[in-house]
């Protein structure tokens, strides 16, 4: 499974030229790259399935929402595909973005509801090791690296801004990715790095969910 390297080409074009007459006339053109990106996704979740439970596979609209933006080009100029765990046990999922030089793979949480961010800190201030030894295990870190994702400036109401875990108490993404160039991309061996990649940050998804599944007394709320 190969990604075409004139997807970015297309990709380009699409940025140079973001209005609906020239995506009218080029649609067909990237109706043929939709499918190959929509194949691609397709055959890593049958390989994801393996060894998780992948609910489903989503490949984003290039229509852009501009209702509520003061950018009002009607295209996106990426490809963003997702791959969902099966919920409520499984949490968490996986991300791939493809633009031209600005490839990534992401995976964790990008924008907890309230409620799944107050346990996380509340267990992080009981007792964060585990998290940290899941991060920080070579297999894991040599993949994927630090964690990212926005933080508040201080500590969150009830904790003490000197708590010896407040760095990760503040955070309120947990988010890991791994950027790509486009040659990387266009390897015959990229979706075998993708799905090595998504299988290394299986330990970090599964502590989650179990977390996020439990009370703060370790009981099943499913």
């Amino acid at each position: 499974m190969i990604i075409s390297n004139k997807i970015f080409g297309f990709l380009k074009k699409l940025k140079a030229n973001n209005n609906r007459e020239w995506f009218s006339k080029n649609k067909s053109t990237f109706k043929l790259y939709e499918a190959d990106i929509k194949n691609f996704g397709e055959e890593l979740k049958i390989r994801l399935n393996k060894c998780d439970s992948i609910d489903r596979f989503k490949l984003f609209r290039i229509y852009r929402d501009v209702r509520f933006s003061k950018n009002k080009t009607p295209f996106k100029t990426h490809f963003g595909l997702t791959w969902h765990r099966l919920k409520p046990q499984n949490r968490g999922g996986y991300y791939l973005h493809i633009a031209p030089g600005n490839n990534f793979l992401a995976c964790g949480f990008w924008d907890p509801n309230p409620k799944d961010l107050k346990r996380i800190r509340q267990e992080f201030s009981y007792d964060a090791q585990e998290f940290k030894n899941i991060i920080n295990h070579s297999s894991f870190k040599s993949v994927w690296g630090e964690i990212r994702g926005n933080e508040l400036k201080t500590a969150p109401r009830g904790i003490d801004k000197n708590h010896p875990e407040i760095e990760l108490i503040r955070k309120k993404q947990f988010i890991f990715s791994i950027e790509f160039s486009n040659k990387e991309v266009c390897n015959k061996e990229f979706i075998d790095k993708v799905e090595n990649a998504f299988n290394k940050a299986r330990p970090y998804l599964d502590y989650m969910s179990e977390l996020l599944t439990t009370d703060d007394n370790g009981e099943s709320i499913l």
